[in-house]
């Protein structure tokens, strides 16, 4: 093998190993089938996922209700709209998972949190312990982690040809 089928080699191993990571990724729909509800138990459905950094969470909604994410957990107990960090509304929403910690989200809509209509997600880091922060990104495309993996697979099969010396 020459030097520069060498080189191209290291960087596509470089970049499968740097893009397996994300591609690692999951996507929690929030409760599950029901998605953000009144009639859904949010309690047991978080209990039930472990989230991680880099995972995203959707939130799949009709026209009645909304996403707020809450600062604190005070804020949280008390489904204190006014002291919403961000708030949206598309009936698609996605959040990405940036950093460990706990998140609170509640619906914007009159009465819908005091009626349990908010979750708390506590997300870990790689190693699996959460920290005292997080933060949360919103972002309309939530098919990154496929592309990823595609470029992945793509990258692999180039390897594969230079290790075999196969030329189409």
């Amino acid at each position: 093998m020459d030097k520069s089928a060498s080189y191209n080699m290291l960087f596509f191993i470089g970049m499968m190993l740097m893009l397996s990571k994300q591609g690692l990724a999951e996507q929690h729909v929030v409760g599950g089938k029901q998605g953000w509800d009144e009639s859904t138990d949010f309690d047991s459905w978080a209990s039930g996922q472990t989230f991680k950094v880099g995972d995203t969470l959707v939130f799949k909604y009709s026209p009645m209700h909304s996403v707020a994410e809450l600062g604190s957990e005070s804020k949280y107990n008390k489904c204190d709209m006014g002291a919403a960090t961000n708030s949206m509304s598309d009936g698609n929403s996605v959040v990405k998972l940036t950093k460990a910690g706990t998140r609170y989200f509640a619906c914007g809509t009159a009465g819908h949190c005091d009626q349990g209509m908010k979750v708390k997600i506590t997300t870990v880091s790689a190693s699996g312990s959460p920290s005292s922060s997080s933060n949360a990104t919103p972002t309309s495309n939530s098919s990154g982690t496929y592309v990823a993996g595609w470029f992945v697979l793509g990258g692999l099969v180039l390897v594969v040809r230079s290790l075999m010396h196969v030329s189409y």
